[in-house]
C-alpha cells in the first residue's frame, strides 16, 4: 500500500500590535535592557489587546495559512489548536475557531503539550492523513501568555509574549513532507514549569487567586539545563530517523525561548547562524506559537523554500520535547 507523503501546504502568522519593550519592563520591575538581552536575547514581545483572546489570534493566523494553501475553510477535515492558554476550559479553542472560520465539515480539538504542542500537533495531523482518515488539517499554535504572566515577577515577566502561527497539513508531492518525528515527555519535571491553579487539584477560589496560583511558575535554572540537553539530543535523533545528517539541514527552526539555548543547539549541530531562524528578540517566548511563527516568517522572507530540509525542534512544560525533519 502506498504511503501518503504528508507535508505543509501553507503557513500563516499573526501577532498583536502592542509591543512591550524591555524599557517598558524597567518601569514595572527591577530589571534593565542590558540584563534581559544578555541573558535571553529578548528585546520586546507582543501583547494582545484586552478584547482579544487566543482564538482571535488563531483565527487571523489561520486565514493566512488557508490563503497560502489555496483552500477554503469548508475543505478542512480537522482543526487542532495547540495551546496552554485556551479561551476557556471548554468548549475547546479549536471549536471556537471552527465556528468562526465556518469550517462546518471539520472536527476540532485542543492539544496541550506546552511549548512542544505544535510539534505534537503536527505529528498527530500527519498520522491522521497517512491513514487516509483525513485530507486537510489545520494545525495552529496560539497563545495569550500575557494572561497568565505575573508582571511583578522579574524572572518570568521578561520572557513571554502573545501570538499565533498556523499551517495547513495535507498530501504533498513524492520526496517532500515530514521525514521523521521524535516526541518525548518526563512528567517527573512537571513542577519545574507549570500553572498550578485553576484545575481540579487547585480549583479557582478567592484564596488561590490571592496566592498567585493562576500565574505561570518556572524554575529557570533547571528548565535551562533540561532544554540544552533535549534540544540537541532530539534534533540528532530526528535526523537519524530520517536517514539524514547535520550537513543536510538547510534551516533550523527552534522553539524561541532563550538565545543561549538556541546557540547551544546550533553548536551541537555545527550550524552557522544563517541556517537558524531566531526571532525571539521581537516576540519573546510564545510557547506553542513560537515554531509556527518562525516557520511562517522564514517562508515569507524566502529563507525557507520548496525542497529545503527543515529541522523543527522544541521543548516545554510537562516536561515535553519534540523534533521533526521536514522537506518543505
Amino acid at each position: 500500500m502506498r504511503e501518503i507523503p504528508v507535508g505543509i501546504l501553507g503557513t500563516g502568522k499573526y501577532v498583536p500590535e502592542r509591543r512591550l519593550t524591555n524599557q517598558d519592563l524597567e518601569q514595572m520591575v527591577e530589571t534593565n535592557d542590558e540584563w534581559i538581552v544578555s541573558r535571553t536575547g529578548i528585546r520586546e514581545r507582543r501583547i494582545a489587546d484586552p478584547a482579544q483572546a487566543t482564538s482571535d489570534l488563531a483565527y487571523e493566523a489561520s486565514l493566512r495559512a488557508l490563503q497560502a494553501a489555496g483552500l477554503t475553510a469548508d475543505q478542512l477535515d480537522l482543526i487542532i489548536v495547540a495551546t496552554i492558554t485556551p479561551d476557556m476550559f471548554f468548549p475547546s479553542t479549536a471549536c471556537l475557531l471552527q465556528e468562526r472560520l465556518g469550517a462546518k465539515q471539520s472536527a476540532a480539538f485542543d492539544l496541550s503539550a506546552a511549548c512542544t504542542g505544535f510539534i505534537y500537533a503536527l505529528a498527530t495531523a500527519t498520522g491522521f492523513i497517512k491513514t487516509g482518515m483525513y485530507r486537510h488539517i489545520l494545525v495552529v499554535g496560539a497563545e495569550c501568555l500575557s494572561r497568565i504572566t505575573d508582571y511583578s515577577d522579574r524572572n518570568t515577566c521578561i520572557l513571554f509574549g502573545d501570538g499565533a502561527g498556523a499551517v495547513v497539513v495535507g498530501e504533498v508531492a513524492e520526496g517532500r513532507g515530514f521525514r521523521s518525528f521524535v516526541l518525548g515527555a518526563d512528567g517527573s519535571g512537571g513542577e519545574l514549569l507549570r500553572m498550578a491553579g485553576g484545575g481540579s487539584r487547585i480549583p479557582s477560589t478567592a484564596q488561590s487567586v490571592a496566592e498567585g496560583r493562576h500565574f505561570l511558575e518556572m524554575n529557570g535554572r533547571d528548565v535551562f539545563k533540561f532544554a540544552v540537553r533535549v534540544m540537541g539530543s532530539s534534533a540528532e535523533e530526528a535526523l537519524a530517523k530520517a536517514g539524514l545528517g547535520k550537513n543536510d539541514i538547510d534551516l533550523l527552526i527552534p522553539h524561541q525561548a532563550n538565545v543561549r539555548i538556541i546557540q547551544s543547539a546550533m553548536e551541537r549541530l555545527d550550524l552557522p547562524e544563517d541556517k537558524c531562524v531566531i526571532n525571539l528578540d521581537r516576540y519573546g517566548n510564545v510557547s506553542s506559537a513560537s515554531i509556527p511563527l518562525a516557520l511562517a516568517e522564514a517562508v515569507e522572507e524566502g529563507r525557507a523554500k520548496e525542497g529545503d530540509c527543515l529541522l523543527l525542534v522544541g521543548f516545554g512544560g510537562g516536561l515535553t520535547w519534540g523534533a521533526s525533519v521536514l522537506i518543505l
